[in-house]
């Protein structure tokens, strides 16, 4: 018996060494993720849960010991917003060590278009400007920078990239996303997505897919209003891109603040529950926006109080609270109301959880914690390749690129100022980490030329130094004006109701061009803007949506000609506000042939129809052609196009070829045209390259009310270098319905 006794106590004593499960990291983490769960209260739960502010553990700016303990180690938050440095390591070492399980934080972000928040940190150019390059391999990369950057500043969780489809220019949040058209916004967002959450050394970042959804398309342009979208807009346009995120296995979707149908997004069980986690199967995080469930009692009134509002966000499947208290003060209640299951409380914490495991922080929260490495080395190198394929060229007379001799004039609000020339979203940086315009042009002017500077005019027209401007444009050989939008004219919440060039830089740019000497414009704006007649004469038009860091030295190059534009827009331009909404992609409209209404096709009794500058459109120093399409059906399900591009002109240069698809008839109404395909390629002078691409039927079906089906009927393919300028167009036919 005694050698009995002695065998049972052995044994206890292994169980006993043996770690419990969720500390095992040999499991997988939704196996520990399921074992935390079950050790855990249910005020535990409900407080991973809440995501506060930084002002919730900071007095006077820095952190507060005190503070940081009630929220960390007595109220138990789960995740903290903007914060990332000294402060994550000391609110870390609470949660690790002065709560009972020992649940790590996750930190996260809004690094949009680099650590832009992070002193030194790399700035690139924003999204939408980084959109006109159609390069996902660039913005891959980008997002790997950026992740390396957030991990070493102890930050896990990236709310980017944005996947709004901007349709209005008013809106200020457009340049915070990829444009116009929902198929190269999930193209570019997934890689994105890629570039955050692929392992480096074993370190990423959760990536955010955002904003679910229809956010852009509020009424008026206006931030924070309801948007009215139909089903077969909301199926067509806004759902696509985070399909594709999911697709890409982006580890959590933030909700919007906008209303569909009188329905709050962050309570729309129907379309967070019922279809982004039933039918796409997404099983990240999905975290409301800022305050946005508090914004259910107090701004769209659909909850009587903070209670209701909880009810609704958890009812509709927000697993995140972000900053506001309606979860860590009324779920508990509302479980024990019998009000809520608390499965779904499990449920949510369960994802949080898995998240953390998977990222690591149960092993080592601190690992890749390294200020030393932001800026990361490669980040001035990779922030200059991205300015290049991020300007515009939109008019050009020859002139550039050009060979300066004399003097050069560099004019206007924005051409040397450093902060403005990053865009929104960004914190003060060194004023040395940036090469603003003023600066590339000084540096990389030939020996002898001089570059004398003039501001003009501030953005909003409160200082008039044009006189001075004119006169230093008259005594020189070539004139840069830099204007457009400071970056607080952009961004949330910054939207307008007039999208021209503010202030008195009109007038500005109007009197420098009228000196007749050459002029280049450089317009920087998070949005389209309409340019009216002011630049009329100028030598060249160039556009950015804030080029970052080195976007000083990239239009240097441009201008030299040591670079060769290549990017293309991905918004429409309109040529008036009245104009608005205008975009490529459109249902057939009516033309009357009527003598009221001027030139057939004119829809505007005051106006020409089409826009300034249509969607995908952007100029080379040198030449394209298209050539040799071909459209081959290939049972059952696909369509093969195939065409070649050959750089017709003198320079080497990069085209961005682009697949449009025209359905002739459908039971509703087609689109009139849609973006399928497009490819980005850099070609010698003489050389021809042969594209080819597969369409499935995800491409060619369309909403007919019910689903996406492929109906049978006539297909034509158009191929070309912008949505206006398509030579090769070949027809097809589809002869069953699936």
């Amino acid at each position: 018996m005694k050698g009995y006794l002695g065998l049972f106590l052995l044994c206890g004593l292994a169980l006993a060494q043996q770690p419990e499960p969720y500390k095992d990291p040999s499991l997988p983490p939704h196996e520990r993720a399921l074992d935390l769960l079950g050790r855990m209260y249910l005020d535990e739960k409900i407080a991973q849960m809440w995501q506060p502010i930084p002002d919730e553990v900071r007095v006077d700016g820095k952190l507060d010991p005190n503070e940081a303990r009630e929220v960390v180690a007595l109220r138990g938050a789960g995740s903290f917003l903007s914060l990332s440095g000294d402060d994550t390591v000391a609110l870390q070492e609470i949660a690790r060590k002065e709560t009972r399980l020992g649940i790590p934080l996750l930190f996260g972000i809004d690094a949009i278009h680099g650590h832009a928040f992070f002193p030194g940190g790399t700035v690139f150019p924003m999204p939408l400007a980084l959109s006109t390059s159609w390069n996902p391999e660039l913005i891959q990369e980008t997002a790997m920078l950026t992740a390396r950057e957030l991990r070493a500043s102890g930050v896990h969780w990236n709310f980017a990239p944005i996947l709004d489809v901007a349709r209005d220019p008013r809106f200020g949040r457009v340049v915070e996303g990829f444009g116009e058209d929902p198929y190269l916004t999930a193209v570019l967002g997934q890689a994105a997505i890629r570039g955050y959450q692929t392992p480096q050394d074993g370190l990423w970042v959760m990536a955010t897919a955002k904003h679910f959804t229809g956010y852009s398309e509020t009424v008026g342009g206006r931030d924070y209003s309801p948007a009215d979208i139909s089903e077969r807009t909301l199926q067509e346009v806004f759902l696509p891109p985070f399909k594709a995120a999911v697709g890409a296995k982006v580890s959590s979707v933030m909700t919007s603040f906008n209303e569909i149908g009188g329905v709050p997004m962050t309570a729309n069980q129907a379309l967070i529950r019922d279809y982004l986690k039933a039918v796409y199967g997404f099983g990240g995080i999905v975290v409301s926006d800022y305050a946005s469930v508090r914004m259910l009692q107090d701004t769209q009134f659909v909850a009587q109080d903070l209670r209701e509002a909880a009810r609704l966000a958890l009812a509709a499947g927000v697993d995140v609270e972000m900053t506001s208290e309606a979860y860590i003060n009324n779920l508990a209640a509302l479980v024990r109301d019998g009000v809520v299951p608390e499965e779904w409380i499990d449920q949510a914490v369960l994802r949080i959880l898995t998240a953390k495991f998977a990222l690591g922080l149960f092993e080592d929260p601190y690992r890749g914690y390294d200020l030393s490495q932001i800026p990361d080395p490669a980040g001035a190198e990779l922030a200059l390749r991205a300015a290049r394929q991020a300007i515009v060229l939109l008019e050009n007379d020859g002139t550039l690129p050009v060979s300066p001799e004399g003097q050069i004039a560099v004019i206007g609000p924005l051409a040397d100022s450093h902060q403005d020339q990053l865009g929104g979203w960004t914190g003060e940086q060194p004023r040395n980490s940036v090469v603003t315009y003023l600066d590339g042009i000084r540096a990389m002017a030939p020996a002898g030329v001089r570059v004398e500077f003039a501001r003009g005019s501030d953005v909003l027209g409160e200082v008039d130094e044009i006189a001075r401007a004119v006169k230093l444009a008259s005594e020189s050989d070539l004139a840069v004006l830099v204007v457009g939008e400071s970056a607080n004219m952009s961004s949330e919440p910054n939207s307008r109701s007039e999208i021209d060039l503010p202030g008195i830089q009109p007038e500005l740019v109007r009197q420098v061009i009228a000196t007749g000497t050459p002029t280049v414009v450089v317009v920087q704006s998070g949005r389209p803007l309409v340019f009216g007649d002011e630049v009329k004469g100028a030598a060249a038009v160039l556009w950015t949506a804030f080029s970052g860091q080195q976007g000083g030295t990239a239009l240097a190059e441009i201008l030299l000609g040591q670079v060769n534009p290549s990017a293309k827009l991905t918004m429409t331009f309109p040529r008036a506000l009245g104009q608005i909404p205008l975009r490529y992609w459109h249902h057939p409209q009516k033309n009357w042939d009527h003598e009221t209404y001027g030139q057939r096709g004119q829809r505007y009794i005051d106006l020409e129809d089409e826009p300034a500058y249509p969607f995908g459109y952007g100029l080379s120093y040198t030449t394209f052609k298209y050539s040799g399409i071909e459209v081959e059906v290939l049972p059952p399900d696909r369509v093969r196009v195939s065409f070649n591009v050959t750089n017709s002109g003198t320079r080497s240069g990069n085209e961005i070829a682009q697949v449009y698809l025209v359905d002739e008839l459908g039971s509703h109404t087609p689109w009139s045209q849609k973006l399928v395909r497009f490819a980005r390629m850099d070609l010698e002078p003489g050389e021809t390259r042969p594209v080819s691409f597969d369409l499935g039927i995800d491409d060619l079906a369309a909403w007919n009310g019910m689903e996406r089906v492929l109906e049978p009927g006539s297909f034509q393919v158009m191929v070309g270098s912008s949505s206006t300028d398509t030579p090769l167009k070949r027809r097809f036919s589809v002869s069953t319905t699936r």
